[in-house]
């Protein structure tokens, strides 16, 4: 996909961090946007900002752990502009604590919003795109954390591990054809993910009789990391380039930390070895 003009872009997770980037690089580039978070607030500030830049944009209040709300979103899509070109299924939450001790509604929830959500995105505007027929790119948010390991973080982990596979089965099923893929894979980004449990359903929240010192803990560590984070902008950017290029891999820059953990696995299962590499993956 090389034309970005009049085209238009499907956002979710658009009201802040990588999602507004995104948002805000593609009505840069002259697409219309259709921009979806849970939080309404925030979303309508959001689309607010973009109009206010001379952007065709809507918003549309979306929880993509429910598919019935995915659909809607594409209807609202479809029903506002007509078609949809680029999707990218981006929202994220956060949770941490040790494999055993972290409640199951922690599992529920981060699997709900971060593989369930891309999942119900694919099943959703896949066939839309197949039926338009036209040049068009699906983005998956997962993370440096889908090719890397650490403790204390099975939950987000094992959902970033799974978006970059189910991205890498959707880019080979698709091949050939009008509709490319990436799997964007974020190192530390200065965003609102650490402060997620903000949007946690009621009826998922922790309970009172959870252990949860090891996640607080590494909840602040990782709140304090992205602090430090890059912009998310340099994550927009790099998304634009891979879309325009058909690349799959979004990946941070070579020689940085995060890569370096990468490759450290990919020796260690080349190898056949125990797992080595940085410990919580939270640096930069």
């Amino acid at each position: 996909m090389q034309e970005f003009r009049g085209r238009v872009a499907v956002v979710t997770g658009a009201a802040s961090g990588i999602g507004l980037a995104l948002s805000r690089r593609f009505a840069a580039e002259g697409m219309r946007v259709v921009l979806a978070d849970v939080e309404p607030d925030s979303l309508e500030g959001a689309r607010r900002t973009l109009v206010e830049s001379g952007a065709e944009a809507i918003g549309v209040r979306t929880d993509v752990s429910q598919p019935d709300q995915v659909a809607a979103l594409a209807q609202a899509a479809l029903d506002a502009f007509g078609k949809v070109h680029v999707v990218c299924n981006n929202a994220g939450v956060f949770a941490a604590g040790a494999s055993w001790q972290a409640p199951l509604s922690d599992y529920e929830w981060v699997f709900g919003v971060n593989i369930w959500g891309v999942l119900h995105g694919i099943r959703t505007f896949v066939p839309i795109l197949l039926e338009q027929g036209e040049p068009a790119h699906i983005v998956n948010t997962a993370s440096m954390a889908g090719l890397t390991r650490a403790p204390l973080v099975s939950a987000y982990y094992m959902s970033k591990h799974a978006v970059l596979s189910l991205s890498e089965t959707l880019f080979l099923e698709l091949q050939g054809g009008p509709i490319g893929v990436s799997v964007l894979c974020p190192e530390v980004i200065n965003t609102r993910i650490g402060r997620s449990d903000r949007n946690r359903p009621p009826h998922l929240k922790r309970g009172e009789a959870d252990d949860l010192a090891t996640s607080e803990l590494v909840e602040s560590t990782l709140a304090q990391a992205i602090d430090r984070g890059l912009d998310p902008a340099v994550m927009a950017e790099r998304v634009v380039e891979a879309i325009r290029a058909g690349r799959l891999y979004i990946l941070s820059e070579e020689g940085g930390t995060w890569r370096e953990a990468c490759n450290a696995r990919l020796d260690d299962l080349r190898l056949a070895r125990n797992p080595t590499g940085m410990p919580l993956g939270l640096d930069n």
